[in-house]
């Protein structure tokens, strides 16, 4: 499979989003990303909290759950939601950034993307101090995929993610 075909590391699932924190697809697509590899695993376990490590925790529509290591060109504009100057020039508060109410941050996010940024940079709902990154479709051609590493229930950071979500080992 290459990495930009449907379920590659470097595809933007558009078809498959509405329900996401930035999600706005009749515009565009987004691509969900963390700078730390345990935020991105608890952001895809997090569904299974208080369960137990079963093999079908780390599939997804039939594929296996993978890491990638994605580099993005140093030029991209992400608007960085943990500034305060940003978020007072476009007065937001905080608050309306974390929530998980879609109705107020998909329109958050259109008005971002319609500004001309390329994506935005958040903290975890988590842990304040993993950062988040949603790529919009547009900044596709300047992704690379650096590498992909399978996960496995015996990896260390899959076990620190699920440790931190309460999923014990089968």
């Amino acid at each position: 499979m290459g990495a930009r075909a449907e379920g590659g590391a470097l595809w933007f699932p558009r078809r498959y989003q509405g329900d996401g924190r930035h999600d706005n697809p009749d515009v565009y697509g987004c691509l969900y990303v963390a700078t730390e590899p345990v935020a991105a695993i608890v952001e895809q376990l997090a569904r299974f909290r208080g369960s137990v490590m079963v093999p079908q925790i780390l599939r997804r529509r039939g594929l296996p759950l993978a890491l990638a290591t994605v580099e993005l060109d140093d030029r991209t504009n992400l608007a960085d939601l943990d500034d305060p100057r940003l978020l007072a020039t476009r007065r937001l508060r905080p608050s309306r950034i974390a929530t998980r109410e879609r109705g107020v941050t998909q329109p958050q996010a259109l008005a971002f993307y319609r500004r001309r940024a390329n994506g935005l940079r958040w903290w975890s709902t988590f842990e304040s101090l993993w950062t988040n990154v949603t790529l919009f479709d547009r900044v596709a051609p300047r992704l690379r995929l650096a590498g992909v590493t399978a996960l496995t229930a015996e990896g260390a950071t899959l076990r620190e993610a699920a440790e931190l979500l309460g999923i014990a080992p089968a």
